[in-house]
């Protein structure tokens, strides 16, 4: 297969898919939708518009969209 045609294929795929786990992407909006950071499972409670999970001691722990952007999400759990 040529360069070209490997180039020219990539458009074809969803945004989603070109962007990756690597967080670059915006964060989900749907309530009750879950990303991972860091090993934690997150929670986006729909009427606060807040992050909600726990911390590496098992304590809850409430991030803003921003801050779990700063840190690094992923719709997948790492293996990390």
């Amino acid at each position: 297969m040529s360069t070209r045609t490997e180039t020219e294929s990539e458009p074809a795929k969803p945004r989603a898919a070109r962007a990756g786990t690597t967080g670059a992407a915006a964060l989900p909006t749907a309530p009750c939708s879950v990303v991972w950071s860091k090993g934690h499972a997150y929670v986006l409670e729909g009427f606060r518009a807040r992050w909600v999970g726990v911390d590496d001691r098992g304590r809850p722990q409430a991030l803003s969209g921003a801050e779990l952007q700063r840190r690094g999400w992923s719709r997948t759990r790492s293996t990390n």
